[in-house]
């Protein structure tokens, strides 16, 4: 009975967080780029106060980085996300069951654990137009509301973008 309290513990401490995945050109010599500017025409996917919200977070964040936002950047970032809606298939059965001699049946219910769950992808893109192209991409998937205060929005891209940056610039193999 206490392996299964710490497995649910756990699955519940998983599963709110928000997953990253990285990809990057290895040749990449990231101390060459300490400026940086966003892409004019970006179709983020998300709502333009949302935009706005996630650039400021990142701009708070890679200052902190010792990156600079500039008119003449070394790179360019993109960013894209989409939003996904997944049904929860969870559910608890409960079985009834019986037979004997040429007799048998059954009952079965199931019960469904919690509800449908929004999720966003984000995906942020460096792009070196004068050499590599694009040269470090991040996607990102983690759960929100469509219904969060501004409050919470900005929060929760406050932790998504600090999420996103731990690993950057990534270390050489």
């Amino acid at each position: 009975m206490k392996n299964l309290k710490f497995l649910l513990i756990a699955l519940i401490l998983t599963s709110c967080g928000t997953k990253v995945h990285y990809d990057y050109e290895k040749s990449t010599d990231f101390n060459a780029y300490q400026s940086y500017n966003y892409f004019d025409e970006m179709e983020t996917g998300l709502s333009e106060l949302d935009t706005k919200r996630l650039m400021r977070s990142m701009d708070a964040k890679l200052e902190t980085m010792g990156l600079i936002r500039s008119d003449n950047p070394d790179f360019y970032i993109d960013i894209q996300s989409q939003e996904i809606q997944s049904r929860n298939n969870s559910n608890v059965g409960v079985g009834l069951g019986g037979g004997g001699g040429n007799v048998g049946g059954g009952i079965s219910v199931g019960l469904p654990i919690g509800g449908n769950k929004n999720t966003r992808e984000l995906v942020i893109e460096f792009v070196d137009d004068s050499k590599t192209g694009m040269f470090w991409q991040a996607i990102s998937e983690s759960n929100y509301n469509p219904n969060d205060t501004p409050e919470k929005r900005e929060e929760r891209f406050h932790k998504v973008v600090e999420k996103i940056f731990s690993t950057y610039p990534p270390k050489s193999e």
